[in-house]
């Protein structure tokens, strides 16, 4: 049998448990025939809370766990132990697309595959994204509680280029994401 990635829609908070029971009910139940990976796509992001980073695991889809499983047969009919699995799975609320759900396509699947996986080796993202031209505020290292703007931005490096006011005169200051935080303007 062919499997295929779907999208099952799950009660929101519930990820983790889904894929918990499934895996354990696979093994339990003997449909590793019918039923293969399931997955969580992550990414990591940093965040600064009263003066310390942390890096917590963000779901790209909260809602939603993708699945690699045998749903159709050859002429397209549905699976019945396969539609009956999921349906008696706690917190599965259905698949996206219904009661005829039409399998992810494989470029759009390793995408998120890459994505995830990319996640998973490269330094955690910043949690707030800034743009040049941003009013901040320096809130750690030799600048802390300088005012500036945003020149350059690179995530790559997780890092920014702000210019701030020095003696009277502008000049560039390479940070992190995580040392400034963007000044809010309560005018508007």
């Amino acid at each position: 049998m062919t499997k295929q990635w779907f999208v099952l829609h799950t009660l929101t908070g519930q990820e983790q448990k889904v894929k918990r029971s499934i895996e354990a009910r696979v093994r339990i139940e003997e449909m590793g025939e019918f039923i293969g990976e399931v997955m969580i796509p992550t990414e990591k992001v940093s965040e600064v809370k009263n003066g310390v980073k942390t890096t917590v695991t963000r779901k790209f889809f909260p809602g939603y766990v993708l699945i690699n499983l045998a749903l159709y047969d050859g002429e397209r009919n549905m699976l019945e132990p396969t539609w009956r699995f999921l349906k008696e799975t706690p917190g599965v609320i259905g698949f996206i697309g219904g009661e005829r759900p039409m399998p992810l396509p494989a470029d759009e699947v390793d995408a998120i595959i890459n994505q995830t996986v990319d996640t998973d080796k490269e330094k955690a993202k910043p949690k707030v994204q800034f743009e040049p031209g941003d009013a901040v505020k320096i809130i750690d290292g030799p600048f802390m509680s300088f005012s500036g703007t945003v020149d350059e931005v690179d995530p790559d490096r997780g890092k920014l280029k702000v210019s701030v006011a020095i003696f009277g005169r502008s000049a560039p200051v390479e940070l992190e994401y995580w040392q400034i935080e963007r000044v809010v303007n309560e005018n508007t």
